[in-house]
């Protein structure tokens, strides 16, 4: 992908929602599309969007810092996202990090050599009643242990 040009006329559509004045507004689905085109958000990308919607640099670099569901760096097939907030860790979350950490052979922050997994913790992904839990992509993987992690893994890999 060379730039966001070919995502104008997407945002152009979501842009006629709003009130004029209102372009700043774009910023968080702007940046979840490009995301989701290109996989993360590089500097070009922020640069171009700045100058599409009219805002300064550090709103959308607000917007990149706050948010943790964006990422500025290129990320494994699969982003692993272990919840370690009060409930997952009180439930064993910090064993099961330990245990991907192990098994992958990387730090949470870090993918794989062969890109295949990022291993990442999450303030709070909002499971606590099936603690511990880990987001795979987009969906959850709740109640673990790490019999269930390695069939998880095992079905990735394949």
């Amino acid at each position: 992908m060379n730039g966001i040009q070919h995502l104008i006329p997407e945002f152009e559509r979501w842009k006629q929602r709003y009130p004029a004045g209102f372009e700043g507004s774009l910023t968080i689905p702007c940046l979840r599309r490009i995301q989701e085109e290109r996989g993360y958000i590089a500097d070009s990308d922020i640069e171009e969007l700045v100058a599409y919607l009219g805002v300064s640099r550090i709103q959308v670099d607000e917007v990149l810092g706050f948010y943790t569901m964006f990422t500025r760096e290129p990320l494994g097939h699969y982003h692993l996202q272990v919840c370690h907030n009060v409930s997952c860790s009180l439930r064993g979350a910090d064993g099961l990090v330990r245990y991907l950490c192990g098994r992958l052979g990387i730090k949470p922050g870090e993918t794989t050599p062969d890109g295949k997994f990022t291993l990442s913790t999450a303030e709070c992904l909002a499971s606590c009643g099936t603690a511990p839990m880990m987001m795979v992509n987009e969906t959850y993987h709740e109640d673990l242990t790490p019999a269930k992690v390695d069939a998880l893994l095992e079905g990735l890999i394949k």
